[in-house]
C-alpha cells in the first residue's frame, strides 16, 4: 500500500513548549500549542492551546479548547471551551461556549447570526 493513501486520522500537529513560530499557521487537521504563536491560525479542525501557549493572533477554526492565553479574535463555527486557565483578549464568534470559573475574558462573544437581528427586533 502507498504512503500516500495511509490516512492518520488521530494525527495531531503540536508545538510544543519553548518553541517560537512568527507567521501564519494553516492545518488541515487538529493543532495544538503549547508554545508561542505570533500569527493568525487558519484551521479544519479543532485549536488546544494548552496551560503554557499562548497565541497572538487571530484564529479560524471548527472547535477550539484554550486553557493558555490568546490576544486576538477567535471564529469558531461549533464550540469555544475556556478552561479555568485561559485568559482571552479579544472578541470571540461561535455557536457554542463553554466557560468555566476562573476564565477570564476581555472582549465581546457573539454566538449564532441571528442573535443580534433578534435582539434589534426587540428594541
Amino acid at each position: 500500500m502507498s504512503r500516500n493513501n495511509d490516512v492518520q486520522p488521530t494525527a495531531v500537529n503540536l508545538i510544543c513548549d519553548g518553541t517560537s513560530i512568527k507567521g501564519d499557521v494553516q492545518a488541515s487537521r487538529d493543532i495544538r500549542i503549547d508554545g508561542y504563536l505570533n500569527g493568525k491560525m487558519q484551521v479544519n479542525g479543532k485549536v488546544v492551546v494548552g496551560n503554557t501557549g499562548k497565541i497572538e493572533g487571530d484564529i479560524n477554526c471548527k472547535t477550539i479548547d484554550v486553557s493558555g492565553r490568546v490576544e486576538g479574535n477567535i471564529i469558531a463555527s461549533e464550540m469555544v471551551n475556556l478552561k479555568s486557565t485561559a485568559l482571552i483578549l479579544g472578541n470571540i464568534a461561535t455557536d457554542k461556549i463553554s466557560v468555566e470559573p476562573g476564565a477570564k475574558f476581555t472582549g465581546s462573544c457573539k454566538m449564532g447570526e441571528a442573535a443580534p437581528a433578534k435582539d434589534e427586533k426587540k428594541k
